[in-house]
């Protein structure tokens, strides 16, 4: 089994950590172990823990990864990456990484049921563990569907796919990959059907969020990596979506507010000094050479904040 995963941004992102040979690193999000490696390449008495929750990339990276004497492996959700961490005896860490999203090899594999490109039982569990999408589509009521599909695919068709969904399911369960495109593709109106691109694929993301709860992860991980976080330390994270890249720049932002005093007070009665500072004010997008070698990379977005000594 090869666990193939193309990163994007990936010079970029590795130059943004800053990395110190002696220092403790994380890779929340392992994967095929292209990061993790390059990390592990540039320590010397330092360390990388990479983790993930896919047991597929445990298996694949964990092998890529044996030949290096510091490399640590962990499986779970990066949500926990400081419980984790603590596991290996690790409380402060100089650097972090969060590729986040579905991975190439996710992607590739039919069997995993995360694309519609492919017939498969609709699945979409990253870590195999878990009710699948296809036990959503057959059990949620069609207000739920539609609210799912609205909310993590920003689709404005929401209403008539989860309607197409719910007729679709009195019949037969919607058990694959293909039956589920269908159903989308017959329910939205023509004109959409005529736009560049699948109609299903909004619906595809909305299920894989949700089956996977990214966003609420996304949101505890941001939070578990700040804390462990070392003064001058860097969290830098890839987004390949609008929800994702909202909670990344909202978050980091926050860290980065100092004073929140009204503007006609004298002094600063608040006390409130800034955690972070940004990096890249604006994050960094791919360059067009990427897009055209690697189209998936088209989305995505680089941001990296360093945390500042405070006396908090």
């Amino acid at each position: 089994m090869e666990f193939n995963h193309k990163p994007v941004l990936f010079t970029e992102t590795i130059e943004s950590l800053a990395i110190r040979p002696e220092g403790v690193y994380i890779d929340g999000t392992m994967g095929g172990g292209g990061h993790s490696e390059a990390i592990l390449q540039r320590l010397t008495s330092g360390k990388l823990l990479s983790i993930d929750q896919d047991p597929d990339a445990i298996e694949a990276a964990g092998r890529r990864l044996s030949r290096y004497p510091n490399s640590l492996i962990a499986r779970g959700n990066f949500c926990e990456m400081d419980k984790l961490a603590a596991e290996w005896g690790i409380t402060s860490v100089d650097g972090i990484l969060l590729d986040i999203g579905v991975s190439s090899y996710q992607l590739d594999t039919p069997e995993r049921g995360f694309s519609y490109h492919s017939e498969a039982p609709l699945d979409m569990r990253m870590s195999k563990e878990g009710p699948t999408a296809g036990d959503l589509v057959n059990t949620l009521s069609q207000q739920e569907l539609a609210g799912i599909i609205y909310r993590y695919g920003e689709d404005r068709n929401a209403g008539r796919i989860a309607r197409g969904i719910c007729e679709a399911r009195e019949k037969e369960p919607v058990s694959t990959t293909f039956q589920l495109a269908e159903i989308v593709k017959s329910s939205v109106p023509a004109a959409v059907r005529r736009e560049q691109g699948h109609p299903a694929r909004k619906t595809f993301q909305a299920l894989r969020i949700a089956v996977n709860g990214e966003l609420d992860r996304l949101q505890e991980g941001l939070e578990a990596g700040f804390s462990i976080l070392k003064p001058g330390g860097r969290l830098a994270v890839i987004t390949f979506h609008s929800l994702e890249d909202r909670i990344v720049k909202q978050q980091m932002a926050k860290w980065c507010e100092g004073c929140i005093c009204p503007k006609d007070f004298p002094v600063c009665v608040c006390g409130r000094t800034p955690q972070g500072r940004l990096i890249y004010k604006k994050g960094l997008a791919p360059s067009q050479r990427e897009v055209e070698e690697n189209p998936r990379a088209r989305s995505s977005r680089l941001r990296v904040i360093e945390k500042l000594e405070t006396n908090l």
